[in-house]
């Protein structure tokens, strides 16, 4: 049976997904590819039974916009150096605060725990319950892992982050990308 999608975690909602494990697709973050990570996020929950998020490597300079994971390497199995134990996460930490450069990025595979978890987490950053601080203590009581998948994410949720994902999604398209290739070429700047 595929798993729930919920595509905006402000909208997480127990009744909507019941009480199977589900995933959380953030909608400004952008991961093409042909083994999507969402699916690599499955596989790890499949294979252990705990919730699983991706990272991804980002400079200690951009830590301010992400929430960054501390965590320890897995015992070794199938996914290699790529998957982490979280012993916590920080919310958008100053560069000398950040646990590590391991960015939370915009896909998670869930178990129905994390509804407690969140119930009795107070607000956090702008006055709202944080899913970082739902996770954090999903992390501590049942576990969580983070994955360093394989692929590229695209963060669409500001301007510039926009205009390099519509650029470099459409070079790649099979369809457009030789046309657009040449408009771009063809620009006078």
């Amino acid at each position: 049976m595929p798993l729930p999608v919920v595509d905006d975690h402000a909208h997480l909602d127990h009744t909507r997904v019941g009480d199977e494990p589900f995933a959380v697709l953030l909608g400004d973050v952008l991961i093409p590819g042909k083994n999507p990570a969402t699916k690599q996020l499955i596989e790890v929950y499949e294979a252990t039974g705990v919730g699983a998020i991706a990272v991804e490597e980002v400079p200690k300079s951009k830590t301010h916009l992400y929430g960054i994971v501390a965590g320890e390497a897995a015992p070794e199995g199938p996914f290699g150096a790529r998957l982490l134990r979280v012993k916590d996460l920080v919310e958008k930490p100053k560069a000398e605060n950040a646990p590590s450069n391991l960015a939370v990025t915009g896909r998670y595979v869930l178990p129905p725990a994390i509804f407690d978890c969140l119930a009795r987490t107070t607000a956090g950053a702008g006055g709202e319950i944080q899913l970082t601080d739902g996770l954090r203590l999903l992390a501590q009581e049942a576990g969580l892992w983070a994955y360093i998948y394989e692929g590229v994410s695209y963060d669409a949720g500001d301007k510039l982050g926009f205009l390099i994902a519509t650029v470099e999604l459409a070079l790649q398209n099979e369809e457009l990308g030789a046309g657009f290739r040449e408009y771009l070429k063809g620009l006078k700047l």
